[in-house]
């Protein structure tokens, strides 16, 4: 059995994602040092809050390096909200702040249309656009749970899923053995639950 782990750094509540691996019959540990982040097959990236602090907080607890080796071996990563945006090259939020750059790509502001309130809370539609074993078992066109203000720019080859909240935005991308999910699967019953177990289960090969 994998071993599950959740990078816990504090920046964001972990416990109903931490519940959800659990319950679907995983071994799971929160990653917090070196020596457990070595010691797990497969990661998740959850997170909160501004892309800055989510960069700085994964920087003081020293594990820039080790989240490198991780992707450097070809274990699979998973970036969950906050998580997915700091996959990628630069956040700009306030101003311009390096993110872990796995994904070529930025993270801007959603745009904002009369209508349409920031931040985007509540159920929306994904599309997917490329297939991935990240979405066995999962019908196009099904809705996830968000809650964002900002959302990533990037190449469309990186994308497999859509989303359409005042503009089209990737709700879904990876890059080799890294994907990232805008919405919160733990919070999305048995769609979302079933992404987390395919999760699980992938090896890190497309």
């Amino acid at each position: 059995m994998n071993q599950i782990g959740i990078i816990d750094v504090g920046i964001g509540n972990i416990g109903s994602l931490n519940s959800a691996i659990y319950e679907l019959g995983f071994d799971v540990c929160l990653v917090n040092d070196l020596d457990t982040l070595n010691n797990c097959d497969s990661l998740i990236l959850p997170g909160v809050g501004s892309f800055y602090h989510g960069m700085s907080a994964i920087k003081a607890a020293g594990l820039i390096k080790p989240i490198n080796n991780h992707i450097t071996d070809k274990k699979p990563l998973l970036g969950i909200c906050l998580g997915m945006q700091l996959l990628f090259d630069y956040g700009n939020e306030g101003r311009s702040n390096k993110g872990l750059g796995f994904i070529p790509g930025t993270v801007d502001r959603i745009k904002e249309k009369k209508s349409f309130h920031i931040p985007h809370v509540g159920w929306n539609t994904v599309t997917q656009v490329q297939n991935h074993p990240i979405l066995h078992g999962i019908k196009s066109d099904v809705d996830f749970y968000f809650v964002h203000s900002y959302r990533v720019k990037c190449n469309s080859k990186y994308v497999i899923g859509n989303t359409e909240y005042s503009e089209t935005f990737p709700s879904i991308v990876f890059n080799d053995s890294i994907v990232g999910m805008q919405f919160h699967p733990e919070k999305s019953q048995k769609n979302g639950l079933r992404i987390l177990e395919n999760f699980c289960l992938w090896g890190g090969n497309c």
